[in-house]
């Protein structure tokens, strides 16, 4: 079970990063915002890739660019069989990522706490 898990994690680092290179360089739709693919899970039997990608900016814009690479889906496949030496190019499916965000709320929640006075100080 380790050397699927193995295999798997590596066949989709080797996607991430060519992923990354097709939205960086080869994607030229404007609706699609500072994108940042963090992480790809593959599938066991590696048809399928669930690409979680990061997105600068407001809620919207982070819809309208997880929407338009949903949309763009074929076309990052094809970017990326040329790039990889696969046998089978897995289906690709783009959620948004949301742990920056919950790290940066923790962060924010952290910072609020070290803000406010310590009122057993103030007694004695």
């Amino acid at each position: 079970m380790k050397a699927l898990s193995r295999r798997t994690d590596r066949v989709g680092e080797m996607v991430r990063m060519a992923i990354s290179q097709v939205v960086l360089q080869g994607l030229r739709d404007p609706r699609i915002g500072l994108a940042t693919i963090t992480e790809v899970k593959m599938s066991p039997d590696l048809k399928l890739a669930r690409v979680f990608v990061s997105v600068l900016g407001n809620s919207e814009q982070q819809k309208v660019t997880v929407q338009q690479l949903n949309h763009a889906r074929a076309h990052i496949r094809h970017e990326i069989s040329s790039l990889l030496k696969l046998r089978m190019v897995p289906d690709l499916m783009f959620e948004y990522d949301s742990s920056l965000d919950y790290g940066t709320r923790i962060d924010e929640l952290i910072q609020q706490t070290r803000k406010k006075p310590n009122i057993d100080e103030d007694v004695e």
